[in-house]
């Protein structure tokens, strides 16, 4: 049942200042390029898309590292068991052959930073430049030159489903509706471009890496696997990580040489990327094209959907998660809050010579999403409807709800958010101002999307996918000292999530403490349980479920302890404000003298509690859907193509919130990026594969001026999926402002005629859509 938010009692569901905030306010946070080094490294990269590598000139003295040095590692291939994947390996430096602008060819090691760069710009590389293939619509043409040898026609992952009544139900429409969407290429541009410091231990031999990352315990296990160390001898460290966005989830070629680096010199290295290199040769996202066909039955109720997706997967395939994770969410997720119950689709990932695509926050539902809310958009003016009526009519509104695709939707408010948000909007209000702008010559337009988010997903998802690497569960160790302060060491790795805080509200309320006693350990693989990291709106529902299960039962312990010494039944025992106290009575032992009796005076407890307090907790769930619908009111200056929001509406439900006012930043977060996405971000090639958006004065990300006021509705379903009833949502944001502003702008434009099917919606595509509907004078 969907309800207004609200404070739950004790610490979940209170907006408290989050725990991480002063160190970071202050200037005294640590992040991976602050630490000296020994050595520093500049990669020399392509300067072409394809190409064959005749030779290598380095200058006199200087210290260069080539793919012939490297011999010994191992190229990445991340794995995929399904879906006619092609495995293809990725040397962490080019050997023989390029296949993008920006491929780390050499490695120039010098005593300084600047130095390093210097002598980077004096390498001479000779290429022979191949012909290459950029866009998916080439690298598919016949005849088109092979990025692999063993990717026949370019295409490295394809996944088809269809259902069996498809056809017959297709046949069956009254009315046939197709969009043929486009998204272009992205950089999910983190304020820290990714860096790594690697430093070799003498006494022990060990090498620590320091690295701006998502995942540290991943990239300890493949970083050893590919250098063939042993594992014990590398510790990898994620200190305070300047964004990530799911770019630093995947392995980047260049730690691997940067460890490599520091075992071979015995001394510490360090690699700091600039925001060039970061915007040419770090993972891209969302390159992507979806025809995209509803058939609806008289009544506007969509019967059937049908889908031919195309992603554009760049050179290679990332790690661990590889290439396939953006066509098959796609495929598996598109029929987003719709109830559709007969389903045909066809995705493909494409090879092309441009930078290798990753996960960038919402992966490919901001996209999905964009198709779905464009073709109800479509199909509402078609049937002669409202586009909020036919949204009613077909979100599905029964749960838990199995989608076509064999996903299961737990407990949500589609419908509910979406009148909640259409009410406070005052639709018929801004009708009413709309006709009166538009007779002055102004041009306003309301565009809405709903959609789901999956979140908090385990390992039964990710083997869906027969990936080779299956991520999913979370552990959680947590701790009681002597003195009676509480720590709780866990293997995901936040950078921004407010984690620290909200997990420390759930321990407090558990054990009956404040958070300001509580510690979170993060981001170490020397001090934390082996964890799959901070990605895919999962921290909060997996890590938080951990850490609920894990202060259980060090509550259970406190609890039996405190019945011992107080001869009372422990069922009897409550914990609240540090003390443990027989409920109902006066009688009460303070928490720190409990601990304390846990390590010192164990004989008291006559062998029927183990010493010390420690227990650990492993929480691998299925996954919950949290839904939005989102809202944005623009307004465009047909003579210039300017797109401004008046205002931006989100209406949302992720379950018990732990903590509204973290929430409220995840989802103004998001939404700023999926602005960005929806008018001014793309990542643009020429056609031989050289980049063109290089810099911040071309890729432009937004600023306070493009971000309106955001107004937030909260509901909360409560949900059996998840053990702390909360839901994820740190990509929400970022999926449905896309479709709305876009919707939003086709909205404004509905008077000359004209469809902007495309994002980012720039000026110059605005503009060129209403010249090419007449509607603009040609000069």
């Amino acid at each position: 049942m969907a309800v207004d938010a609200k404070n739950h009692g004790g610490w979940i569901g209170r907006s408290i200042r989050r725990l991480e905030d002063p160190t970071l306010v202050a200037g005294h946070g640590r992040f991976t390029g602050d630490l000296p080094a020994a050595r520093w490294v500049r990669f020399v990269r392509s300067s072409v898309a394809s190409g064959r590598i005749k030779r290598i000139v380095a200058p006199e003295g200087a210290t260069i590292v080539t793919a012939a040095e490297l011999a010994g590692v191992k190229p990445i291939q991340p794995l995929l068991h399904k879906f006619n994947y092609v495995p293809i390996r990725q040397p962490v430096l080019a050997r023989d052959v390029v296949r993008f602008v920006g491929e780390p060819i050499a490695a120039v090691v010098s005593s300084a930073r600047e130095e390093a760069e210097d002598v980077a710009d004096l390498v001479e590389v000779e290429i022979e430049e191949l012909p290459a293939v950029v866009g998916a619509g080439a690298a598919l043409a016949r005849g088109a030159p092979l990025v692999h040898a063993e990717a026949t026609g370019n295409v490295v992952v394809e996944g088809r489903l269809k259902t069996p009544a498809f056809d017959a139900k297709l046949a069956a429409a009254r009315r046939r509706i197709k969009v043929d969407i486009r998204s272009h290429r992205q950089n999910a541009l983190p304020m820290e471009p990714r860096a790594a410091h690697a430093a070799w231990d003498a006494a022990s031999n060990r090498v620590t890496l320091t690295c701006a990352t998502q995942t540290p315990h991943v990239m300890r296990t493949v970083i050893a696997d590919l250098i063939a160390m042993p594992e014990a001898d590398l510790r990898v460290i994620a200190p305070d990580v300047g964004g990530g966005f799911g770019q630093k989830m995947s392995l980047a070629a260049e730690f691997v040489v940067v460890t490599w680096l520091a075992r071979k010199l015995k001394t510490s290295v360090a690699w700091v990327e600039d925001r060039r290199e970061n915007l040419v040769a770090c993972f891209h996202s969302r390159d992507q094209s979806i025809v995209l066909e509803g058939a609806f039955d008289a009544d506007g109720k969509v019967i059937g959907l049908a889908a031919d997706i195309v992603a554009d997967v760049g050179a290679y395939s990332c790690y661990p998660t590889t290439c396939g994770v953006e066509p098959l969410m796609a495929m598996a997720e598109l029929p987003g809050p719709y109830d559709v119950r007969e389903y045909s689709c066809v995705s493909r990932g494409v090879l092309t010579n441009t930078c290798p695509m990753a996960p960038y926050r919402g992966v490919s539902r901001p996209v999905i999403t964009f198709a779905l809310e464009r073709l109800m958009d479509k199909a509402a003016a078609a049937c002669g409807l409202d586009p909020i009526e036919i949204r009613r009519r077909n979100l599905v509104k029964t749960f838990p709800h199995t989608s076509v695709t064999g996903l299961t939707f737990d407990e949500a408010s589609y419908v509910e958010t979406m009148e909640a948000a259409v009410k406070a909007i005052d639709v018929p209000a801004f009708r009413a101002r709309q006709a009166k702008a538009r007779a002055e010559g102004r041009y306003l337009g309301l565009g809405l999307a709903t959609f789901s988010e999956r979140t908090g997903y385990g390992t039964q998802a990710f083997a869906a996918r027969g990936m080779e690497v299956t991520p999913g569960w979370e552990t959680v160790e947590v701790t009681m000292d002597p003195s009676g302060f509480i720590e709780a060491r866990i293997g995901a790795s936040p950078h921004g999530q407010g984690l620290r805080t909200t997990l420390s509200q759930i321990i407090a309320d558990e054990l009956g403490t404040s958070p300001e006693r509580i510690k979170i350990v993060h981001g170490d693989t020397d001090r934390t349980p082996y964890g799959w990291g901070t990605f895919a709106s999962r921290s909060l529902v997996i890590a938080g479920g951990a850490t609920l299960l894990a202060a259980r039962k060090v509550r259970a312990k406190l609890t039996k302890m405190a019945g011992i010494l107080l001869e009372a039944s422990a069922d009897d025992i409550v914990l609240e404000a540090d003390a443990a106290r027989v409920a109902g009575t006066d009688r009460l032992i303070p928490i720190v003298t409990l601990a304390r009796a846990a390590y010192h005076q164990t004989h008291r407890f006559k062998g029927e509690v183990a010493p010390g307090i420690i227990e650990s907790a492993t929480y691998d769930p299925p996954g919950t859907f949290s839904n939005a619908c989102h809202i944005a009111v623009v307004e465009v200056d047909v003579e210039t193509g300017r797109v401004i929001i008046e205002k931006f509406l989100v209406a949302e439900d992720a379950g018990r919130l732990i903590n509204p006012m973290i929430v409220d930043g995840q989802i103004h977060g998001g939404v700023a990026q999926g602005i960005a996405n929806a008018l001014l971000e793309e990542i643009v090639y020429d056609d031989t594969g050289n980049i063109l958006t290089a810099s911040l004065a071309d890729y432009l990300p937004p600023t306070a001026r493009e971000i309106p006021p955001i107004e937030i509705h909260h509901f909360e379903t409560v949900t059996q999926a998840s053990i702390t009833k909360a839901k994820g949502l740190g990509e929400g944001g970022a999926i449905g402002a896309p479709a709305a502003v876009v919707n939003a702008v086709n909205d404004a434009l509905s008077a000359f005629g004209v469809a902007i099917d495309e994002f980012p919606a720039t000026p110059q595509r605005i503009r060129a859509a209403l010249r090419a509907a007449g509607a603009l004078s040609k000069a």
